[in-house]
């Protein structure tokens, strides 16, 4: 019997999905894809306030690239008496697309680099330690509604553009540039690699 075919969602991915593991089948969302040459690889979602569009258990490795940070915190309803918080919703909804064992790759401008502010978009300022609300068995998030799990495989500081792939040894080149980012103070970008976890 043949193994079913790997499935990888790329998350606020304009019109080129990336497909970090390179798995078989590539999906992405967006809020606004200007027409991919790939019909119906991109879907046009709103995931501050709609679900990924897709069932439980369907993905096998979810990627965000500068995407985390525009997904608000917090909002209002829509009738107006009380908030909602996306990004503990999102969070929720890539674990519930995940089979066990699947994984998150996210990159994201980090606390305290400029790149995390400078952008009138960015609503969503990710810290160090913000991956402890999602991660191990007691994740904070807990008291705002998280029911996700996740175990935390890699947390860390990195050059975007020598991040795009998952974990892999770092070149020697690479290494020596994210040892000059960070003497000269200019690493922007924080990791998450995060492995889905049964309960």
């Amino acid at each position: 019997m043949a193994a079913r075919p790997t499935r990888h969602l790329d998350l606020g991915c304009g019109d080129c999905p990336r497909n970090p593991y390179c798995f078989d089948d590539l999906h992405g969302i967006d809020i606004a894809p200007r027409g991919n040459s790939h019909p119906g690889q991109v879907r046009q979602a709103n995931l501050a306030v709609e679900p990924i569009p897709f069932g439980d258990r369907h993905f096998d490795g979810v990627s965000a690239y500068d995407f985390l940070e525009h997904v608000p915190r917090v909002l209002p309803t829509t009738d107006g008496l009380s908030t909602r918080l996306p990004f503990v919703e999102l969070m929720n909804e890539i674990s519930r697309v995940l089979v066990p064992g699947g994984r998150l790759h996210a990159v994201t401008p980090c606390y305290p680099a400029a790149e995390a502010f400078q952008d009138p978009t960015h609503v969503n300022i990710i810290t160090d330690r913000t991956h402890l609300y999602f991660t191990g068995d007691a994740p904070m998030a807990r008291m705002y509604g998280f029911i996700g799990h996740f175990r935390a495989l890699r947390v860390e500081w990195v050059v975007f553009h020598d991040a795009l792939e998952p974990a892999r040894s770092p070149t020697l080149r690479q290494r020596w540039r994210r040892l000059n980012y960070r003497r000269k103070g200019h690493l922007s970008h924080l990791l998450w690699e995060f492995e889905s976890t049964s309960v």
